[in-house]
């Protein structure tokens, strides 16, 4: 129940320093050549790019949350769109009850939308959004509570394989309907827009974007040192072995739903805070981020950056993003063919994905082996 191969080595001290090293480089750099270097220096990084890259990141956050059940338990959840979208309606809810008496119908309770709609008062559910740290703490725990509710009863069951995909998949698919109805109090099919400010800070202004940056770089470093001290953690190695033989660790007297139940969890609310990130760097969110689609391109992402390898999640959500953001502005209508067609790459040429075949190619080379003999000898 070690983690052996690829996974030992491509968790080890260095791959983690080269990953946090990378992320608080960029964390610092886009910010400061933003904000510092003037519009008319070729160093100078344009606002836009700045929100652009960090929706990567929170992307990559996500991804990496998804890694964490699907690459270490062998959990493919094909829902955690739903966690995501839950966080970003849980920080938009709160955005919006700060725009107060600015906005179209001046009202300083209720939200636009809803005195469009002839709401007389506001819901109890949208109570306490006025404040940030319950805000915050909504965030992770609303994806949280529906995780440990849906969990509960699928590991219970045993609900496991092809049959745990396909109830994901209808658990989002659900709560995309449900929001889209204009009484559920959520704005419907146009969803929650038109924000201000965050903390007092307006979300136009190109510093509180490139905090916006910065803050969710800092929580794709704090995700991946938590998923990586659980992966190799004794809990995380029974997460691997339940992954690879679920019958045989059951039959050894593990608790095995309760192993998969906590990661789980985890792993929704790294989704919903990924979301909450998310929300005020694009200024909307609407049920379309519940879409079952949404959450199988997550899989992609993982896919292709290497299943298993969490800063392999981290790649494929930014090398994927990147090709959706050039083609979709290039020739929008190949986009989806190539997203199929580069899964299918993946899958036959790639299986490991892009990590994991640079660290095939790796152990392939001469040196490699010369600096594994003095190891083996002394094994």
């Amino acid at each position: 129940m070690l983690l052996s191969g690829d996974h030992g080595r491509l968790l080890s001290p260095l791959g983690v320093k080269v990953t946090l090293g990378v992320l608080l480089a960029v964390s610092v750099l886009v910010p400061v050549l933003n904000l510092a270097v003037p519009e008319g220096s070729s160093l100078h990084v344009p606002s836009y790019l700045v929100a652009l890259l960090g929706k990567y990141l929170c992307f990559a956050l996500l991804a990496l949350s998804v890694d964490l059940v699907w690459g270490f338990c062998g959990i493919l959840s094909l829902g955690h769109g739903a966690f995501f979208a839950l966080g970003g309606y849980a920080m938009g809810m709160h955005l919006m009850r700060q725009i107060g008496e600015r906005g179209v119908y001046g009202h300083s309770v209720l939200p636009d939308f809803m005195v469009f709609l002839n709401w007389q008062e506001l819901p109890w559910y949208w109570y306490g959004f006025d404040s940030f740290p319950f805000a915050l703490l909504m965030v992770l725990l609303v994806p949280g509570l529906l995780a440990l509710v849906f969990g509960w009863l699928a590991f219970r069951s045993r609900v496991t394989g092809v049959y745990l995909s396909i109830i994901t998949q209808a658990m989002t698919f659900a709560l995309m309907l449900a929001f889209f109805r204009n009484d559920m109090g959520f704005g419907g099919n146009n969803g929650l827009t038109d924000f201000k400010d965050l903390l007092g800070f307006s979300l136009r202004s190109d510093a509180t974007r490139a905090g916006l940056f910065a803050a969710s770089a800092l929580a794709l470093a704090l995700g991946y040192l938590l998923c990586r001290w659980i992966v190799c953690s004794k809990v995380g190695r029974v997460l691997v072995a339940i992954r690879d033989a679920e019958s045989r660790v059951r039959f050894l007297g593990y608790r095995v739903e309760r192993y998969k139940l906590f990661v789980f969890v985890l792993s929704a609310m790294l989704a919903g805070l990924a979301g909450a990130l998310y929300v005020p760097q694009v200024g909307i969110i609407n049920p379309g981020e519940f879409s079952p689609a949404n959450s199988i391109e997550i899989v992609i992402w993982v896919a292709v950056g290497g299943r298993g390898y969490l800063h392999g999640a981290i790649l494929g959500a930014v090398l994927v993003n990147y090709a959706k953001t050039y083609l979709t502005g290039a020739a929008p209508e190949i986009w989806l063919f190539f997203l199929g067609g580069l899964f299918i790459a993946v899958t036959v040429f790639l299986p490991r994905g892009i990590v994991g075949s640079l660290g095939g190619l790796r152990d392939r080379l001469p040196l490699s082996g010369l600096r594994q003999a003095p190891g083996e000898a002394g094994g």
